[in-house]
């Protein structure tokens, strides 16, 4: 998996401003612990670079990268100190080619039609867009990637973005990630106060994936036993049923299995913002997916069960 791709899949860019490098790798575990592996430490203050290397030397689980990158010779310094993405607030095309000519991700500050070209024609596909707030957020980021879907353009949103108003932005095809300093809040990092960090990053990864119920499956031994439990919902309670091939749906809540499929009691689907995203999350806490039950829309995985049961229920995500 590349720089880009683990960024993506994690979906969550802390934006983290040091002012002792002492406190940048229980910054970093504070982080993992709360289920984000990426940072971007900021160039804003003179700890950076120390930040950077005790990160990439100590905490190796850790995508470490540099932010606000004004210059090629800090961005030249980031690098050595072992960064593995920079960040700048603008398009600098020094700093732009420079990245691209040593293999070194680089998400430029991009937002307007002109600066996006000019990402587009250096070969980039992802950009930051800072700050969201005051270039129209969401919205923003909406009406940008309409002209430039074709080529793949997508954004990392960060300024004013944070767990309230996350799930705007979690679900958007064109967003790539989302980033900011809520996430590291920086008068946490100077009272040490890292297990505040680690439960707001929690909640931020919970925030971004979006766990609802979808619907529960209920098992039969056939199609005649099916037909009768919808018969039955909808005797009961008037709800409508609609009969499908292999299943039949009372309401958008209930599908009715027309056999016994997985799960010993049925199955519970869960919706999530990114089912890639909720899959890494997931094993990440112990749990397996049967990727033989993946079901998917052209190239993108749209549905996939869990191994384990929980509840006598079979588990499964579905993509929103």
């Amino acid at each position: 998996m590349n720089v880009l791709d683990r960024i993506g899949r994690t979906g969550l860019v802390p934006v983290v401003v040091l002012e002792n490098a002492e406190d940048a790798i229980p910054t970093a575990r504070a982080l993992l612990a709360g289920g984000i592996d990426v940072m971007e430490i900021t160039m804003r203050t003179e700890a950076g670079i120390a930040s950077i290397k005790a990160v990439s030397e100590r905490v190796p689980e850790m995508l470490v990268g540099a932010g606000t990158v004004l210059t090629l010779e800090k961005c030249k310094e980031s690098v050595e100190a072992g960064a593995k993405f920079i960040v700048s607030p603008g398009f600098d095309p020094v700093i732009v080619h420079w990245c691209i000519d040593n293999n070194i991700t680089i998400t430029p500050g991009c937002v307007t039609p002109t600066e996006i070209i000019a990402a587009l024609n250096a070969g980039l596909k992802v950009v930051k867009y800072f700050p969201a707030n005051i270039y129209g957020g969401v919205q923003g980021c909406e009406n940008l990637y309409s002209p430039f879907k074709s080529a793949g353009l997508k954004f990392i949103p960060t300024g004013g973005v944070n767990n309230d108003n996350l799930g705007d932005f979690a679900d958007k095809p064109f967003i790539h990630a989302v980033g900011g300093g809520w996430l590291c809040n920086t008068a946490y990092v100077k009272n040490h106060n890292f297990a505040a960090i680690t439960q707001i990053a929690d909640a931020a990864v919970e925030a971004l994936l979006g766990f609802e119920v979808a619907h529960i499956g209920i098992n039969s031994v056939d199609e005649e036993s099916a037909k009768t439990t919808g018969r039955r919902l909808r005797e009961t309670f008037g709800f409508p049923v609609e009969e499908g091939n292999s299943s039949s749906f009372a309401t958008k809540f209930i599908e009715i299995m027309n056999s016994n499929y997985l799960g010993k009691n049925g199955h519970i689907a869960v919706r999530t913002n990114n089912i890639l995203r909720a899959i890494q999350v997931l094993e990440r806490r112990g749990f397996e997916f049967d990727m033989e039950t993946a079901k998917y829309k052209g190239e993108n995985i749209i549905c996939v069960y869990m191994k384990e049961e929980i509840g006598g229920f079979a588990m499964h995500l579905l993509q929103k």
